[in-house]
């Protein structure tokens, strides 16, 4: 795993599998959201975003063989993805579906993933 023109093996990178951990935990509280909530409301939502930043990743890392420049690029989707998150995650607190502090964990671990997103897209070149 290193930078310019050489590949990435996404599994391999800590920010993928932090992402994934993270999108594992969602997805298994959000099925205890209500049911109007599960196709199409906050807990689909929530499960598409988190699942977003894992598969951008992925998807970038594919196509970063050609070009360094277009990892860098499913990189910067992937954070606003783990942002869509962040959101989802206030409001299911503020629909009562879950603690607060348990959002707040949640919030927190996405803030990383995001850094995490940041810095290897710096590595990786614009």
């Amino acid at each position: 795993m290193t930078g310019r023109g050489e590949r990435w093996d996404i599994e391999d990178l800590e920010v993928f599998r932090r992402a994934y951990r993270l999108s594992l935990d969602l997805h298994r509280a959000s099925l205890d959201f209500p049911k109007i909530e599960q196709f199409g409301g906050l807990a689909d939502q929530l499960r598409r975003a988190s699942k977003s930043v894992c598969s951008l990743m992925a998807e970038g890392a594919g196509r970063q063989q050609g070009s360094s420049r277009e990892f860098a690029r499913y990189l910067a989707m992937a954070v606003g993805s783990a942002e869509e998150v962040r959101l989802w995650c206030r409001y299911a607190v503020d629909l009562g579906y879950v603690e607060a502090d348990v959002a707040r964990e949640w919030q927190d671990e996405c803030r990383h993933v995001i850094r995490m997103l940041q810095g290897l897209r710096s590595r990786v070149g614009d």
